[in-house]
């Protein structure tokens, strides 16, 4: 009976009508890279997903879900890291972009977890809201020229989908708080553990230039704002960055790119807090006000 009533509950989830599969990756899709004993970033395609708990042990949690068609690559990596029979405790969501979501469904099919985001993300992950359209013309690179191809319609994920709590703490990770740094979408958080100052950043900031595919593919690390294309208020995406600056992590994953630690995140995080119309702004778009 109760197979029966999760089958029901999972027919309702569905993608939006423009999800699609996209044929982009980079030098390190298929790599994990851990931050601390217990934190990793899994690199899928040109994003990544990060998995908080020790391996081989049954309480862990997953941050964000990939590119679409990403699922059984997911699935496999988890599995290697904490076996087969240790499913997620759930899914925190950093924001609802396509490419933070794109296998959600597939997983909380094959897992049966609940899904959480903030109260400003749920629109978009309910069906009711679709994203503003990218902004091709923020940048030269080729992947902002072809934003245009992303999806932007909301996705349903039915009751599976929950507000995170008002009170900053995280579901199932107590030594974890959730940071709202909205700019880049109006929902957007970052993760932050106070006792060894890890920080997931989510795209509130990446390592990488995410506008061009060459350095998408080679991963060139190199400290951003967020992601031009899709992100619609600039004046709150730089008061996010600053917010984050001011915590002083020692180590960061972030939603594109490789992870950076120590001196060299201290330095180019307090650079882009301090000059971030300069460095992370276009010059011209939909967006700027």
């Amino acid at each position: 009976m109760e197979e029966n009533v999760n089958e029901m509950r999972t027919d309702s989830l569905s993608y939006g009508s423009d999800y699609h599969y996209l044929p982009v990756t980079s030098l390190e899709s298929g790599d994990v890279h851990e931050v601390a004993p217990d934190v990793a970033g899994y690199t899928v395609q040109i994003v990544n997903v990060c998995f908080i708990g020790k391996p081989n042990e049954a309480d862990w949690v997953l941050i964000d879900a990939g590119m679409p068609g990403s699922a059984e690559a997911i699935i496999a990596s988890a599995e290697l890291r904490y076996g087969s029979q240790n499913k997620p405790k759930g899914i925190i969501l950093t924001h609802g972009h396509f490419d933070h979501v794109g296998a959600i469904i597939e997983l909380v099919r094959h897992w049966q977890v609940p899904v959480y985001a903030h109260s400003l993300e749920i629109p978009y992950l309910s069906g009711r809201q679709s994203y503003p359209e990218p902004d091709s013309s923020v940048d030269a690179g080729l992947v902002a020229k072809l934003s245009p191809l992303f999806p932007i319609r909301p996705i349903q994920l039915g009751e599976y989908i929950h507000p995170l709590p008002d009170d900053g703490s995280v579901p199932f990770l107590p030594d974890w708080k959730w940071l709202h740094t909205p700019g880049h979408t109006p929902g957007h958080i970052s993760l932050f553990r106070s006792d060894d100052r890890v920080l997931i950043a989510g795209d509130a900031f990446v390592t990488v230039k995410q506008e061009s595919l060459y350095k998408v593919f080679t991963q060139e690390i190199e400290l951003n704002g967020p992601p031009k294309y899709l992100t619609t208020d600039w004046e709150l995406a730089h008061q996010s960055v600053r917010k984050l600056e001011a915590l002083k992590p020692s180590s960061v994953i972030t939603g594109h790119g490789m992870p950076m630690k120590d001196d060299e995140l201290a330095s180019q995080l307090s650079r882009l807090a301090d000059h971030f119309s300069e460095i992370a702004v276009p010059r011209q778009g939909k967006y700027i006000h």
